[in-house]
C-alpha cells in the first residue's frame, strides 16, 4: 500500500509546533497502546488524535500510525469517510460508558469534573453516532 507524502510547510516553519504536536501525538499513542491492553481505557480515539496531531507534525510517524498492520486499516477507513464496523462502535461504546460511569462514581470527588467528564462522553458518544457504520463486505 503506497504512504502519503504530505507537505506542510506552515508547521515545519515554526518548529515549537511542530515539537509540541509530535509530543502530543506519541502521548496519545502509548494512551491508545495502554486503551489495546486495559480494558476500561478506550484506543480508538486516541489513535485518531495521535493520526491528527502526526499528520501535522511528522510525515514518517504519520505513516507509521496510518500503515501499522494492527488498526492501520481502522484508520484510513476513519479518514476516508468508510465509516466505522458497527460492532466496534458498539463495543467504543460500551467501554466509553462503562469507564466514565465508575470514574464518576468511584473516583472523582468534584461535582463539576464529573460534569466535564460526562459531557465529554456525550459528545464522543454523538460524534459516533454521527459517523455511518462500515457496509459488510
Amino acid at each position: 500500500m503506497e504512504q502519503e507524502n504530505i507537505s506542510r510547510p506552515e508547521y515545519k516553519k515554526n518548529k515549537f509546533i511542530r515539537i509540541l504536536l509530535l509530543g502530543c501525538g506519541f502521548l496519545f499513542t502509548f494512551l491508545a497502546f495502554l486503551g489495546a491492553i486495559l480494558p476500561l481505557v478506550p484506543t480508538t480515539p486516541f489513535l485518531i488524535v495521535a493520526a491528527a496531531c502526526f499528520y501535522r507534525s511528522s510525515d514518517r510517524f504519520y505513516n507509521m500510525i496510518m500503515y501499522n498492520r494492527y488498526f492501520g486499516q481502522y484508520l484510513r477507513d476513519y479518514k476516508s469517510g468508510k465509516g466505522i464496523p458497527l460492532r466496534v462502535k458498539i463495543a467504543a461504546l460500551i467501554f466509553l460508558w462503562i469507564s466514565t460511569l465508575v470514574s464518576v462514581f468511584l473516583f472523582i470527588p468534584y461535582l463539576w469534573l464529573e460534569i466535564v467528564v460526562i459531557a465529554i462522553n456525550l459528545a464522543v458518544t454523538v460524534h459516533l453516532y454521527l459517523i455511518p457504520p462500515q457496509k459488510p463486505g
